[in-house]
């Protein structure tokens, strides 16, 4: 353990206490969902990008950022915890670890307000359904992309700074697989100050229940409109739309809650768990969530693919050509 000023310099990530084979097994399976997670999120970003029909809509705008905000989301935390479980070797320096932290906790914040603009949209188009193209225009979607990332890396910079500048006196070892705030503020040398913890008790509300209020008033109404105006076919059409909308919200909110506005939980295995919950399982389900029983998106896959069956079929007949004419 090395020590600068008193304070250590570096941190062991206890990470999975588990035997061999356990490990072993766990190593397998999140490298297997980590790539499945790319994978996804991959395909939706290049679909988005090369359907031209996708690319103007305002919904698949946001859905195609977003996928590549939860891109960068996993790759905060699940290549050091696949490497953990791979080597023996969990040391993570002072710098490191808090860069961790700050970017895990800049990333998750900017879904928090992702989530809301996807919710507005949804409100947009249903609630006053005739202003809808003039208001949620690809331009005022870029904005709304724009300040989500701003305030999603704006939030939580003040809260650690200051945990930052807290003493680490020893011992220096984090029980979870990643540097996040409550593992890391355990270790500090008491007291902790007061600002320190207002801080973090704002900008947990501020962000997160927030957030949440934004997205429940939003589908809210979104719910009540559609049950005073729409016929009973749309209704359910949108329904549909809106019940996964709501799930992928529930999926992110639920652990996401019970972790931050009520930090609670002591037990080290479960906090592991919840955590897991969100920078891995949530961000692999999304992509199937919102795309599943989306006949718009299974349209441009077939747009897409007839394009790459036409442009394959040219290529043959251009190489049949070439030897047809070297023949002669």
């Amino acid at each position: 353990m090395q020590f600068t000023n008193g304070t250590v310099q570096e941190f062991n990530l206890l990470g999975f206490e588990v035997g061999q084979l356990q490990r072993l097994l766990l190593l397998t399976f999140f490298s297997l969902l980590y790539m499945l997670t790319m994978a996804e999120n991959i395909t939706i970003i290049i679909l988005v990008v090369l359907d031209n029909h996708l690319a103007r809509l305002p919904m698949y705008i946001l859905l195609s950022n977003f996928s590549w905000l939860e891109i960068c989301y996993v790759n905060t935390t699940i290549p050091r915890m696949l490497l953990d479980l791979a080597l023996s070797n969990k040391i993570i320096s002072f710098n490191s670890s808090f860069l961790q932290f700050y970017i895990f906790c800049s990333f998750g914040s900017t879904e928090c307000f992702f989530l809301s603009s996807m919710a507005l949209d949804r409100y947009l188009a249903i609630c006053p359904p005739l202003r809808y193209p003039q208001i949620m225009s690809p331009n005022f979607c870029y904005v709304l992309i724009t300040a989500s990332w701003v305030l999603g890396f704006l939030a939580y910079i003040v809260q650690v700074t200051l945990i930052s500048k807290l003493s680490f006196c020893g011992p220096n070892v984090i029980d979870h697989f990643m540097c996040d705030h409550g593992p890391i503020l355990a270790l500090a040398c008491p007291p902790i100050p007061k600002a320190l913890i207002i801080c973090q008790i704002f900008m947990d509300v501020v962000v997160i229940l927030g957030n949440i209020v934004f997205v429940v008033l939003s589908y809210s109404s979104v719910i009540v409109t559609l049950m005073k105006n729409s016929s009973k076919g749309n209704r359910v059409k949108y329904f549909s739309t809106i019940s996964f909308h709501l799930l992928v919200v529930t999926l992110f909110y639920g652990p996401l809650a019970g972790m931050y506005v009520n930090p609670g939980v002591a037990d080290p295995n479960v906090t592991k768990i919840v955590t897991l919950c969100y920078t891995a399982i949530t961000p692999f389900l999304n992509p199937m969530i919102y795309c599943l029983r989306n006949d718009q998106v299974k349209e441009a896959l077939l747009r897409l693919w007839r394009r790459k069956a036409v442009f394959l079929k040219s290529k043959m007949d251009s190489v049949k050509k070439r030897k047809g004419a070297g023949n002669i």
